[in-house]
C-alpha cells in the first residue's frame, strides 16, 4: 500500500497565504520567489497603505512586513492591522542589531521579527510555525461563533470582545445594546463580570450566566441560558464526564495550543497529549479538533477538582 503520496497530498493540502510588505522592489521579489517555491502563495505590497487594501480581496496566514518605510512605517502599519485583524501573526523584517524597532514591534502587535539580511530558510520556518499556529486559532474562534450555546467575551479591562449570534440574540431581547469590540461593556454586565470571577456562575433579568474561563485567565469567556427554559441542555448526569487532565489539556486546545504547546505547558510529552485527545475525542463523539471544542462548548460541564475546570 502506497502512503507518502497520500501523506504528501495531505499536508499541501492547506496552501499558506503569506502577504510581503516592502518598499524595495528586490526585497519583494526575492522573498516572493523564496516563498513561491515552497508552495506559498504571495501578495506583494509595497507600501502600508496598498498592504491594508490588499486585505480586501486578500487574506493571509502571516504577514512579513519591514520596519524602514517611507509615509506609513512598519509600526504604524502593524497597528492598523491588528485593528482590522487582532490573531494576523505579523513578522517584523528588521536590521540586524535594531533592538529598539525590535521592542517596538512587539508593542504594537507583532508576533515574531527576522533580521536582515534575510536568511530564507529562517523566513519559511517562522511563517509556517506562526500561519500554523493562527489557523488553528481561528478554527476554534469559529466553532465558538456557529455554535449553538450563546457565548461572549469580555477582557479583564472591561472591554467588550465578541459574542456569537445566540448571545447576540438573547442580549438584544434583553434591550442590552452588545458593544462594538474594544468598546466598553453594558453597564448592566460590569458588576455581574465582577461577581462571575468570584463565584463562577449569577443571574441577571432572568439569564444565567456561567463562567467557562479561569479566574486569572487576561478575558472571561460567559456562557448565557434561560434558567426557566427546559430541555435545551444535557443534564449534568448526560454530559459526557472528562477526567481533571483531560479537562486541562481541552482547556488549552480550545485556545488554539498545538500539542506541543500543551505538553510543555503541563508537563508531559506531545505522546502523553495525543492520548488524552484521544479519549476526549471518544467521549465527545468527535474526529477533529474543532469538533471537540465546540462538542466541549455545547455538552461538557466544569470538572470541578482540585480547582480545575473544563475551560480553565
Amino acid at each position: 500500500m502506497q502512503i507518502e503520496p497520500d501523506l504528501q497530498l495531505a499536508s499541501n493540502a492547506v496552501e499558506t497565504r503569506v502577504l510581503v510588505v516592502d518598499d524595495s522592489p528586490d526585497a519583494r521579489g526575492f522573498l516572493t520567489r523564496a516563498l513561491g517555491a515552497e508552495s506559498m502563495l504571495v501578495h506583494e505590497a509595497s507600501s502600508g497603505n496598498a498592504a491594508l487594501d490588499a486585505l480586501s480581496f486578500f487574506a493571509p496566514d502571516a504577514v512579513l512586513l519591514d520596519v524602514d518605510m517611507p509615509g506609513m512605517d512598519g509600526f504604524a502599519t502593524c497597528e492598523a492591522l491588528m485593528d482590522r485583524h487582532a490573531d494576523l501573526p505579523v513578522i517584523f523584517m528588521t536590521g540586524l542589531g535594531d533592538t529598539g524597532h525590535i521592542v517596538r514591534g512587539f508593542e504594537v502587535g507583532a508576533c515574531d521579527y527576522v533580521t536582515k539580511p534575510i536568511a530564507i530558510a529562517e523566513v519559511i520556518a517562522r511563517v509556517r510555525a506562526h500561519s500554523s499556529k493562527a489557523r488553528l486559532a481561528r478554527s476554534a474562534r469559529e466553532a465558538l461563533m456557529r455554535s449553538e450555546t450563546p457565548m461572549f467575551a469580555a477582557g479583564s479591562d472591561g472591554r467588550w470582545l465578541w459574542s456569537n449570534a445566540k448571545a447576540t440574540q438573547l442580549l438584544t431581547a434583553q434591550g442590552w445594546q452588545t458593544p462594538a469590540p474594544g468598546m466598553a461593556l453594558p453597564p448592566p454586565l460590569i458588576d455581574v463580570m465582577q461577581t462571575l470571577k468570584g463565584t463562577g456562575q449569577c443571574e441577571i433579568d432572568h439569564l444565567h450566566l456561567r463562567r467557562l474561563t479561569g479566574e486569572t485567565s487576561e478575558w472571561t469567556v460567559v456562557e448565557l441560558g434561560n434558567p426557566t427554559a427546559t430541555g435545551t441542555e444535557p443534564s449534568p448526569a448526560s454530559a459526557p464526564s472528562l477526567t481533571t487532565r483531560e479537562a486541562e489539556v481541552m482547556a488549552w486546545v480550545a485556545r488554539g495550543k498545538t500539542n506541543r504547546d500543551v505538553a510543555e505547558i503541563l508537563g508531559m510529552s506531545p505522546r502523553t497529549v495525543n492520548k488524552h485527545l484521544e479519549h476526549i475525542y471518544e467521549k465527545l463523539g468527535v474526529e477533529t479538533r474543532t469538533a471537540a471544542v465546540a462538542a466541549a462548548q455545547r455538552q461538557v460541564r466544569p470538572v470541578l477538582e482540585k480547582d480545575v475546570q473544563v475551560f480553565s
